[in-house]
């Protein structure tokens, strides 16, 4: 499906979205050296804005954005992917997002598991767009 039959011709995103919560991703990110070294856990939950109408009516994936090749993308990026920050790590995913379905309106929050802070057990996440303004959390 190309990304402007995706998205329709409207400057605001579709109402309706593909999501994805909760995709463990194994990847080497991090300041610390050991946490490029040994890698670490991260969870993703990203959202595309899809016109999902005519594969709703027509039952037909290629009306859609299939989201199996994001997932399996993503996966394979995290096992290859060594850099310090999560700003960078959510930039590569939106790149790869990007190079996947074209520039549809899309968000992500991207969750550090175990950030290595003495005394800190909750998890760091940051959050990321692009091609959709309207994209609230």
């Amino acid at each position: 499906m190309t990304p402007a039959a995706a998205t329709g011709s409207t400057a605001e995103p579709p109402g309706d979205r593909i999501l994805v919560r909760d995709l463990g991703l194994w990847a080497h990110v991090g300041v610390l050296e050991q946490e490029r070294q040994l890698g670490q856990w991260f969870e993703l939950d990203l959202e595309l804005a899809v016109d999902l109408a005519a594969a709703g009516a027509r039952d037909e994936l290629a009306h859609s954005l299939d989201y199996s090749l994001a997932i399996t993308a993503l996966q394979q990026q995290a096992r290859s992917l060594r850099c310090l920050t999560l700003e960078h790590f959510a930039e590569r995913i939106l790149s790869l997002l990007e190079e996947l379905y074209g520039p549809v309106p899309m968000r992500l929050e991207l969750r550090k598991c175990r950030a290595p802070v003495p005394g800190f057990t909750g998890t760091v996440a940051v959050r990321r767009s692009r091609h959709g303004q309207g994209l609230a959390w």
